[in-house]
This record gives structure tokens, C-alpha cells and sequence, in this order.
């Protein structure tokens, strides 16, 4: 059997389905000027920023698992501060002007 496109062989290596997606022409602008000065395929790039995502993404998690027992852990606040800052500082006279 003959081909008819060279296919990188990192691109297949496993098996792949197809995606449609629309994008901000800037965003496919910027993929295209980067596929042509890699001398790449469009997808190839797009496969790489999405991996870089993904292990960045992987990453965090890693980082917030290494902290999680430290979440939570200061006395003497509220456990729900976060979703009630505001009524919080209020109730401590945070940010209002002392007697001069």
C-alpha cells in the first residue's frame, strides 16, 4: 500500500480522535505563524499547547496536595472567611479611620 502524506510518526503513536473547535481568529493566527516557522502541522502545535496545559494544570494540583493540610489552619478566623470577608473586616472595625 502507498501513502500519500508523510505523517509525523510522534503525531499517531496512539490511537487519536478527531476535534472541532472554534477559535478567536488571533488565537489561529498565532498557531499558524508558529507552525510555519516550526515548519509543523497546525494540529501538532495545537496537541503541544494542549499537553503543556495539561501537565501544567497537573502541576498545581501536585503543588495544592503538598499544602492541603495547611489549608484551613489558622485560629481564630472564621471557617467560611473566603465567601465572608467583607462581613468579616466589618466586624472586626478593619479599614475604618481611628480617632485622631
Amino acid at each position: 500500500m502507498r501513502c500519500l502524506a508523510h505523517v509525523a510518526p510522534s503525531s499517531y503513536s496512539l490511537p487519536v480522535k478527531t476535534l472541532t473547535v472554534r477559535l478567536p481568529e488571533a488565537l489561529v493566527a498565532d498557531i499558524e505563524a508558529e507552525s510555519r516557522g516550526r515548519k509543523l502541522s497546525k494540529s501538532d502545535v495545537v496537541r503541544e499547547r494542549l499537553g503543556r496545559a495539561a501537565r501544567s494544570s497537573r502541576g498545581r494540583s501536585l503543588l495544592l496536595h503538598a499544602i492541603a493540610d495547611l489549608v484551613g489552619s489558622v485560629d481564630g478566623l472564621p471557617v467560611d472567611l473566603s465567601a465572608r470577608k467583607k462581613a468579616y473586616l466589618t466586624k472586626t472595625g478593619y479599614g475604618r479611620k481611628g480617632r485622631r
